[in-house]
């Protein structure tokens, strides 16, 4: 079998280039088998990541004893966490693409025969999927596993979003200062990806439910012996891709997608998940949209209950059965024939299933809620599409009415709510947040939260062409397209104007004329870019709606 590092790697052609391997002491031997890119997005500041290095030793453990040379670089990975409600968030969903095309770039600059993408959270990991579509090469995904649920706080396990929450009531004079500082310190109790199934542990699960992750391994938690152990055989199966001539095409097709598709809807993941998921299906020629992700979440019960829809969190769900046992319980819904990195098929895989516990994981005949846990919006205020999370909000709050109170940015609804200006009834509008006028799609993750500690989770709604977090509960609606800044109707909405909230029939509608929303909108203007320089000015250019993914397109048609 012809590799394509051999291509750059004969003697005498291309001695340079071995001799460039060797000064960093790479043997004849290395060079003669091979070559396994490892996209190790390690770092000190995302704590899904801390253990990342740690893992790669036993991936390069796995690799070297099937017969392959592990050669490791750096990939960028933000943390959305602390990130999270100030100006850098906008970098966020941007930092996507460019983790795709660097990726990308040193594959093929290096012409690596495979790879292992190692990632943990919100936009590493997809877009690490997003380069093995673009490259169809062999591909694994290994990722760091979750952190461990902190102290018990509000009737639950803490974990990071316990501290904003714990913000409004600290403000609310529900808890003290001292309470506040010790949930700060107990809170995240190890490293990992946030406990919850907020989007970083949604993609993790997706990647595994897609084919591209083994089997179990998407929710180990970070600290466990066990994902050493899945390193090690993730090396050896990349291995076995290579020799087999298995390319992530292969598994990231449509069948794999939508089975991507319908276990987020049966464990109530991440609205993002709308988002990433026709960005990898752009990446492997295969057109993911909206009425796809209504289709098969309508159709998809949802099995699985894991905070924010319940107090378990994801190291519970590992113990319940994790993935696995998801796809057991709905397998006559899935593609069984879709092809994985095992080199078997989905039923294969699932050939021996354990019991589940049935406190997290219950059956297709007996699920949490009969329909999945996205639904996809239309409406005069959505004119494309808007994403909610109904596994997410209380049944009561399925249908919510009220008049709109309008912000033109994150930071001016925060401060309204911890000023204590919002009042019951009220549904918050905040805009100019999608992918070209945030520009970069920021999560209105804090907004809820803050409503959550003030005690207004309940009695409000919010919608916003921005995005949120996994984690979010409430009434929201968000990735409204077109967005404000292209002049979708959002824009048109003022204080006061009723806004109604219809998820059973998936509608969302601004009581206002068509008349009068056309006549307000012949006054506005298109605001002025906030960033006119840097990569956020190119990408608020470049990017597509919300509804295509928000990506940056650049196939030649």
């Amino acid at each position: 079998m012809t590799w394509r590092s051999k291509e750059i790697l004969e003697r005498p052609e291309w001695t340079m280039n071995r001799s460039l391997y060797k000064s960093m002491g790479f043997s004849d031997y290395d060079l003669s088998q091979p070559l396994i890119g490892i996209a190790n997005s390690w770092n000190r500041v995302v704590p899904g990541h801390y253990n990342l290095r740690h893992v790669s030793e036993y991936v390069q453990q796995g690799i070297r004893q099937a017969g392959g040379t592990p050669v490791e670089f750096g990939v960028i990975a933000a943390c959305d966490g602390i990130a999270n409600g100030h100006a850098g968030m906008h970098y966020i969903l941007p930092t996507r693409d460019l983790i795709a095309n660097d990726v990308e770039m040193m594959i093929e600059a290096h012409r690596f025969d495979g790879v292992v993408l190692l990632a943990s959270c919100d936009k590493i990991v997809p877009g690490m999927l997003m380069a093995a579509a673009r490259l169809d090469i062999p591909a694994i995904m290994v990722v760091g596993g979750p952190m461990e649920g902190g102290c018990e706080f509000d009737g639950r396990a803490s974990d990071t979003t316990s501290l904003t929450e714990g913000l409004g009531m600290l403000k609310s004079g529900k808890i003290d200062e001292a309470t506040y500082r010790e949930l700060e310190d107990r809170a995240t109790p190890t490293c990992g990806s946030c406990s919850f199934l907020g989007t970083a542990n949604t993609m993790c699960c997706l990647a595994e439910a897609m084919g591209l992750c083994l089997p179990g391994s998407a929710t180990m938690p970070a600290t466990h012996a066990e994902r050493l152990r899945s390193a090690q055989e993730s090396g050896r199966q990349v291995m076995a891709l290579v020799k087999q001539g298995i390319t992530a095409c292969k598994i990231l097709n449509r069948q794999g997608i939508e089975n991507g598709i319908r276990v987020n809807s049966a464990i109530g993941g991440s609205t993002n998940a709308a988002l990433h998921i026709p960005a990898i299906g752009y990446e492997a020629d295969c057109e993911i949209t909206m009425d796809l992700f209504e289709e098969l979440s309508r159709t998809t019960p949802h099995i699985a209950k894991i905070n924010p829809a319940s107090p378990l969190n994801v190291p519970d769900f590992n113990d319940a059965g994790g993935v696995p046992a998801v796809m057991n319980e709905i397998l006559e819904q899935l593609h069984g024939n879709a092809l994985t990195v095992t080199g078997k098929t989905v039923a294969e895989n699932l050939a021996n299933p354990r019991t589940p516990n049935r406190d997290i994981i219950r059956t297709l005949a007996d699920p949490w809620s009969k329909e999945g846990g996205l639904a996809v919006l239309r409406g005069n205020l959505a004119k494309n599409t808007a994403i909610t999370k109904p596994a997410a909000i209380v049944p009561e709050m399925h249908k919510f009415e009220g008049k709109a109170r309008c912000f033109d940015s994150e930071e001016a609804a925060n401060k309204a709510i911890l000023d204590g200006e919002i009042q019951e009834g009220q549904v918050i509008v905040i805009r100019y947040e999608g992918p070209k006028g945030g520009p970069g799609m920021r999560e209105m993750y804090k907004a809820m939260k803050l409503l959550y500690g003030k005690g207004l989770a309940l009695k409000t709604a919010l919608v916003t062409d921005g995005r949120f977090s996994g984690t979010n509960n409430g009434c929201f609606v968000g990735h409204i397209s077109p967005e404000a800044a292209q002049g979708g109707c959002l824009a048109a909405v003022e204080d006061g104007d009723m806004i109604t909230i219809d998820i059973p029939n998936r509608t969302l509608h601004l009581d206002v004329s068509d008349e009068e929303i056309e006549r307000r909108l012949a006054k506005w203007k298109r605001p002025e870019p906030k960033f006119k320089k840097g990569y956020l000015a190119l990408y608020s250019r470049l990017a597509e709606s919300a509804d295509k993914g928000a990506i940056i397109r650049h196939k030649i048609e």
